[in-house]
Order: C-alpha cells, then sequence, then structure tokens
C-alpha cells in the first residue's frame, strides 16, 4: 500500500491528472452469449446516446440536488438500504455546483452525476442482493456507514460470517480497517438498465456501465484524487466545489494518510431502489426517484425504457 501512494505521486507529478484526459468505452464479446450480435448493436446504442439531451436532463436533476444540504435514499421490498448523504455547502449557487454533469466526456457511456461528499453527517446502512466486483459475486452485501466511514460489514457467501467479513475485507477495503465514502452519484441510463434485463446480462456488464444504472456509491478515494485544487467546471459554467472529502484534505499534511490508491463502486439498481430524497436546511424534500422511477419534473422522459421491462 505504501508503494501504491508513492507510485500514485510520482505518476501525477510527471504526469499531472489535470493536464491530460481520456475516454474508457466497453464493448461485449461473443463469449456474452447466443445473442451476441444483438447485444452488441445495443451496446453501440447506449454508448452514442445523445450528449445534449441527457446534458439537460442530469443538469435538472444537478439543480434539485444543489437546493439540498442531504441527500436521503432508501431501498425497496428486502433491500434495507437507507443512507443519508451529506453535501458540501454552496456559498454561490449562481456560480458553484456540488455535481459533475457526467455525459460522456471522461468515460462512455454516458449518464449520471456524482459528488464526493461530505463525510461529517453521511450515515446509514447500504445493501445490494448481489454485485460485482473485479472477479468475485458479492451476495447480500451490506455496509454500514458513520461519518463517512465504513463501520460494519457482511455478506451471504459463506455460511460463516466471518469468511464473508475476511473477502469483503480483503476485495473491497484492500486490507484497510475502514475506507470513506468517496462518491455518492445517480446513475440515468435506464437505456443500458433495459437491455440488461431484457438480455439477462447485469452479472456481465463491466462496472463502466452498470453504474450508470442506478445510484451508486464509491468506496475510497473520490474522483478527483491527487488533482483537488484543479478548477473544474460543469457545461453551464458552473465550478464544481465538491472534490475532496476530510480524508483527502489531509493531504495537505501527509498524502499517506489522504489517499488509499483504491476506489470501488457499489451500485443499487432500480429494481431495489425504493426512494432518492433530497432534504433541505428548512426541511423542504423533494423527491428525484420513487418506487424505482424518476419523478422529479423534467426528468420523466428518463422512464420510457422501463416500458420495454
Amino acid at each position: 500500500m505504501e508503494m501504491s501512494g508513492e507510485t500514485a505521486r510520482i505518476l501525477n507529478e510527471y504526469v499531472p491528472g489535470d493536464e491530460i484526459s481520456f475516454t474508457i468505452i466497453a464493448f461485449p464479446v461473443p463469449e456474452i452469449g447466443d445473442n451476441f450480435e444483438e447485444i452488441f448493436n445495443e451496446t453501440i446504442a447506449i454508448n452514442t446516446l445523445d450528449y445534449e439531451k441527457y446534458k439537460d436532463l442530469q443538469q435538472t436533476i444537478i439543480d434539485a440536488l444543489d437546493e439540498a444540504d442531504y441527500v436521503e435514499i432508501t431501498g425497496k421490498g428486502n433491500n434495507k438500504t437507507r443512507l443519508t448523504v451529506a453535501l458540501h455547502h454552496l456559498k454561490d449557487r449562481e456560480k458553484e455546483t456540488n455535481f459533475e454533469n457526467c455525459v460522456a466526456d471522461v468515460n462512455i457511456p454516458l449518464g449520471e452525476v456524482f459528488t464526493s461528499p461530505r463525510l461529517a453527517g453521511t450515515s446509514g446502512v447500504l445493501e445490494v442482493s448481489t454485485v460485482y466486483i473485479t472477479d468475485f459475486q458479492f451476495k447480500d452485501l451490506v455496509m454500514t456507514f458513520e461519518d463517512g466511514m465504513i463501520k460494519d460489514y457482511s455478506c451471504s457467501n459463506f455460511e460463516d460470517p466471518k469468511e464473508g467479513k475476511e473477502l469483503i475485507r480483503q476485495v473491497i477495503l484492500k486490507n484497510q480497517d475502514t475506507l470513506p465514502m468517496g462518491e455518492f452519484a445517480i446513475g440515468t441510463n435506464t437505456t443500458a438498465y433495459a437491455m440488461a434485463r431484457k438480455f439477462d446480462i447485469l452479472d456481465k456488464l463491466p462496472i463502466l456501465i452498470v453504474e450508470k444504472m442506478g445510484p451508486h456509491f464509491a468506496v475510497g478515494d473520490t474522483c478527483y484524487s491527487w488533482a483537488e485544487d484543479s478548477k473544474l467546471y460543469n457545461p453551464n459554467g458552473k465550478e464544481i466545489i465538491a472534490k475532496e472529502n476530510e480524508v483527502s484534505a489531509l493531504r495537505k499534511e501527509d498524502a499517506s494518510k489522504a489517499y488509499f490508491n483504491c476506489h470501488t463502486d457499489i451500485t443499487i439498481p432500480y429494481a431495489e431502489l425504493d426512494k432518492i430524497e433530497t432534504i433541505c436546511g428548512d426541511g423542504k424534500r423533494t423527491l428525484i426517484i420513487e418506487d424505482g422511477k424518476f419523478v422529479l419534473k423534467g426528468t420523466e422522459e428518463l422512464n420510457l425504457p422501463f416500458s420495454a421491462l
């Protein structure tokens, strides 16, 4: 872990992250099954969705989120997720924003708005019935957060709960005692979700696509590691100010305490989602998603792909 941290520091010194750009894209291979050609064609459609349309749809979501102090996420049915995510304070809402409007300029497919949450005040339970992380399928993965840090965790992969804990510690926590919540995002690519359900290939898709299929939470570093001080703007010109948290801020004293050199996404699929709701300082609540569907005014078009399910 010390070597990884020092490697990242050296790399950033000679290849500064704010001076380069990259794009990641994924395609299926024939081994995905007998429907390869049809899946491939639908993946092309997913990878070429209308940038301008999603930019506007996602900005509507961001505008609602930027009014809030907290976001509450709750699961549906057997999913016991109940998380409160704390957002950074915006000094000037006309010029600043907490969320990045991600529309295929960093990775493809498009379809998410994301932020680095405040750790203080971010607490609760995250549960996913099944999720693939690296080469492992975790069943009934549960993580408990307290002030943004992982406090407890479990899964049902083994009869002995201790074995499940050890697997999570090794694969997700990278043998750390705890990790911060480095990212909170809302995926908007309902087209990709419908395709995954249609062909029953959710378990075969890379996180690059799966993370766009519902709210997701990353444990470890933020999306802006080593580049927190670089200016970054959304297409509408607002500066993204939520690029660090209380842990990554320690880089100013000791980088070894600020970074973990990991960033692992965990997505709650729409089918397991009850609500995503914003909470303002005056107690006002605004629903973004209810019963797994987008209900925020101006985002109803995102529900169209669900009609095919």
